[in-house]
């Protein structure tokens, strides 16, 4: 089950940021495994690239990386594991998108604070 799924329709950020008050406990178990994902720089790529676009193939990702298939598809689990991306498959090939709540997640706590 990754992070997100606890309640989908619930705010991951129940303040308005790092800026306006201390990040609960609850709130930083559920965005820690957000970050540690992107904390990798491959990862990160992988889901600037995932983001920038509807959907991707991952025959699309793929030949950006000097990687093996099997250390991408080890990342791209990563990112879905993490709740980042979803997927889903398509004869032969895998097609990755963005989740928005999880990058909704990301902006509320970074977004800094207006009075």
């Amino acid at each position: 089950m990754s992070v997100l799924q606890s309640d989908p329709h619930a705010a991951a950020v129940t303040c308005c940021g790092l800026s306006a008050s201390p990040v609960s406990p609850q709130d930083a178990a559920r965005l820690a495994p957000l970050f540690k994902a992107l904390g990798d720089p491959v990862r990160l790529r992988m889901a600037s690239m995932i983001a920038a676009r509807p959907e991707l193939c991952v025959c699309e990702i793929t030949p950006e990386f000097d990687l093996s298939s099997a250390t991408i598809s080890h990342h791209l689990k990563t990112l879905r594991e993490a709740g980042l991306v979803d997927c889903e498959r398509r004869g032969t090939f895998v097609y990755y998108w963005i989740r928005p709540e999880a990058l909704g997640a990301l902006s509320a706590l970074l977004s800094p604070h207006q009075p």
